[in-house]
């Protein structure tokens, strides 16, 4: 993608969508933490199906531990992989208790030093919890980035380096969730919906050649 059509292809997903938000569901910062921790592998319909159930019970690092592996894991065991993340979540519990008063850190070091939270995951708490411009890049904002030539990359890592490079100052905060839900319904993975693309026109895959789909 051409430097110059980088402003106008966000300014298209912007005005389309002035306010995006995660689809997880929560309401505070341990239960973004928590929520995300669990979407591993999973999705945000799955994940939330199952936070409905645990949130209202236990909503805080100390409730969960109380709870225990075996009472965290009854609520989650419809996400797949429940009870190593039932683990790695308590773990977090701990850690969090002992280290950080029961609160949820807000640098990327002392959040990737939990269990199980990445630096994906620790983007996503970033961005979302504390409004820093960073790209949490999943499957979705990976193919899309690479599919549009907006940020191509080999991995991860390469794609967020080059996000971090080329999407514009005005428009850091909210990319990854323009990114994301354009990846989850419009830039899907097998059969991307060119012909109700908005930003179609600025995108390699579809100057180059793609055949549009509805």
């Amino acid at each position: 993608m051409k430097i110059e059509d980088i402003e106008p292809f966000f300014a298209t997903l912007a005005a389309a969508n002035p306010q995006p938000a995660s689809e997880l569901e929560y309401t505070s910062v341990f239960e973004l933490l928590a929520a995300v921790l669990l979407s591993a592998q999973a999705t945000d319909v799955g994940v939330n199906k199952a936070t409905r159930r645990l949130f209202p019970v236990a909503n805080t690092p100390q409730k969960l531990l109380a709870l225990g592996v075996e009472g965290v894991s009854e609520y989650i065991r419809t996400i797949g992989l429940y009870r190593n993340k039932a683990k790695h979540l308590l773990a977090t519990c701990r850690i969090l208790v002992d280290q950080h008063g029961g609160r949820v850190p807000r640098s990327r070091a002392a959040l990737e030093a939990l269990p199980g939270v990445g630096r994906k995951t620790a983007n996503v708490v970033l961005n979302v919890a504390f409004g820093e411009p960073t790209m949490a890049v999943d499957t979705h904002i990976f193919r899309v980035s690479n599919r549009t030539g907006l940020a191509p990359g080999r991995n991860p890592l390469d794609v967020e380096l080059r996000l971090e490079e080329r999407v514009p100052e005005p428009y850091r905060v909210e990319a990854h969730h323009w990114l994301i839900l354009h990846g989850r319904y419009v830039c899907v993975a097998r059969t991307p919906r060119c012909s109700a693309c908005a930003v179609s026109r600025w995108c390699d895959y579809f100057r180059l050649g793609a055949t549009p789909r509805a």
